[in-house]
């Protein structure tokens, strides 16, 4: 009798050698796909800006400001250090902190003494209770609210010029009955200004989305803008930095306090940020285009479902060779469970034609077994040999067998 089945199992697997001139194409295609994201991603980060950046042109980016103030024929010089901005403070000067909260300790008291000793305009950016109450003593601050157009509702003149703004986030209130508060949302200001030596004075802000790019058209933002950082012929653009050295000669680290106060982390902002706005953006389109030509990839080499297709098989196999063929699978598998059930249950239904019992009970061993019991005489134990438990190993299983032929042939001549 002859069948038509798979192929013998005895067919070699591919060799590595095979597998590599088949893999190597997709292999390289990659390799190329991933040397060009990082090269772009690199290039593109080396023109990335942080928020408040006067370099940015993001929506979170600050270059509209910083190019209508050299318009008015302001300077703005971008410093990086807590030395860089302590120097150029002076009374022709205005110092903007983008992030207050980012400086140690010891950062913040050096640029409270640096400021206080300059009759220039020293604008902070969000600071939180601990670092308001480092770099101006008695400053106490209020919780964060939504930044929304705004009324100054103040005497302040650069606010009334500017009328409505983009206000709110921290909110800060001075025991000093000379400081001037403007644009209260909740009832307490988030622009605070203070008077200090001469005609110096410190702006505290509890936003800087008026700032940005993307806000700057809107409201009073530009007005207001101009105004405060443009009232000394030069404008020192402060980006605090962990990288400062200046740090090291403290804990290294800004004030947790701050960080959680205002919900910004530390960034000069009145939003939360999150994970994404801290991974430049040139690394996010790499990792796009990755994960695009990734799926690309696994689309072109991946199994193409679709209807069974009957092939005719180029020779035919003896049932013997294939019967050969799946004992050697179970063995190679240590399948001896699989392989004596296959066994039991064949013989089973070859005995119980030969004993009376239907197909449909020949399985029962309540049925099959007093059929079976009726027509021998051997003394086994028919329940263990036609329904027992797996054999223990490869002899058990080659006993097994034997003992089923024998019963099979004893109830075949009764």
């Amino acid at each position: 009798m002859t069948t038509a089945t798979a192929p013998s199992p005895t067919s070699t697997a591919p060799t590595p050698h095979q597998v590599w001139k088949r893999a190597r194409g997709l292999l390289i295609a990659l390799l190329i796909l991933v040397i060009a994201g990082v090269t772009f991603a690199a290039v593109r980060s080396g023109t990335n800006y942080g928020h408040l950046d006067p370099r940015s042109a993001d929506a979170k980016g600050s270059r509209a400001t910083a190019e209508l103030l050299k318009a008015r024929g302001i300077s703005v010089t971008v410093a990086t250090t807590l030395d860089e901005a302590t120097t150029a403070a002076g009374p022709d000067t205005t110092l903007l902190v983008t992030g207050p909260n980012l400086l140690t300790p010891t950062q913040q008291r050096r640029l409270n003494e640096a400021t206080s000793a300059s009759t220039g305009r020293t604008v902070l950016i969000a600071p939180g209770p601990a670092a308001a109450s480092r770099l101006s003593p008695g400053v106490r601050t209020e919780p964060h609210r939504p930044v929304s157009p705004l009324p100054p509702s103040c005497a302040f003149p650069a606010a009334r010029s500017a009328g409505t703004a983009d206000m709110g986030g921290v909110r800060y209130t001075a025991p000093d009955s000379t400081a001037t508060a403007c644009y209260p949302s909740d009832g307490s200001p988030s622009l605070l200004i203070l008077k200090g030596r001469g005609d110096g004075d410190t702006v505290f802000l509890g936003s800087p989305d008026f700032l940005q790019n993307k806000r700057l058209d809107q409201q009073g933002n530009a007005s207001l803008a101009l105004q405060l950082l443009g009232s000394r012929p030069h404008l020192v653009w402060y980006l605090p930095s962990l990288a400062d050295p200046s740090a090291t000669s403290d804990d290294g680290s800004p004030d947790d306090n701050d960080t959680n106060s205002d919900g910004n982390g530390g960034e000069a902002s009145g939003e939360e940020s999150d994970f994404l706005d801290l991974i430049p953006s040139g690394w996010l389109w790499g990792t796009l285009q990755l994960t695009l030509a990734a799926v690309l990839a696994t689309i072109w080499r991946g199994r193409r479902l679709g209807p069974l297709v009957v092939e005719r098989l180029p020779v035919s196999i003896r049932a013997s060779e294939s019967a050969e063929g799946r004992a050697g699978l179970y063995r190679k598998a240590n399948a001896r469970e699989r392989a004596a059930e296959s066994l039991r249950a064949a013989a089973r239904t070859r005995i119980a034609r030969l004993a009376g019992v239907t197909a449909r009970e020949a399985h029962t061993s309540d049925v099959l077994l007093p059929a079976v019991s009726a027509r021998t005489t051997t003394g086994d134990d028919l329940s263990t040999l036609l329904f027992g438990p797996a054999p223990a190993d490869d002899a058990a299983l080659v006993l097994l067998a034997e003992h089923l032929d024998a019963l099979e042939r004893e109830v075949r001549t009764s």
